[in-house]
C-alpha cells in the first residue's frame, strides 16, 4: 500500500469536493476510507494498492473532471 498526496489548482466551490471524491473512490484499487479531499489546502490524500492502480490513474480521473494536478507525492504507507 501506498499513501499519496496530490497537490491541486485551488478549488472553487465544496461541489467540486464531492466531484472528487465520488471520481477517486471508484477507482479499483483505492482505500475508500482513508480517502480524504481537503477544500482549503486543494489537496486529496488517498491511500491506494500501487499493484492495482497507478498514481497516474488516479491523477488521470481528476484531471479528466477539469482539476489540473499541479505535483503528487508518493511513498510507502
Amino acid at each position: 500500500m501506498q499513501k499519496a498526496t496530490i497537490q491541486l489548482e485551488t478549488l472553487s466551490c465544496p461541489s467540486c469536493m464531492q466531484k472528487i471524491e465520488n471520481a477517486v473512490k471508484g477507482i479499483n484499487g483505492v482505500y475508500q476510507g482513508s480517502l480524504k479531499v481537503l477544500f482549503n489546502a486543494s489537496k486529496v490524500k488517498v491511500d491506494f494498492d500501487s499493484e492495482a492502480v497507478a498514481i497516474n490513474d488516479i491523477e488521470k480521473a481528476i484531471e479528466d473532471l477539469g482539476y489540473p494536478v499541479v505535483k503528487s507525492k508518493v511513498k510507502p504507507a
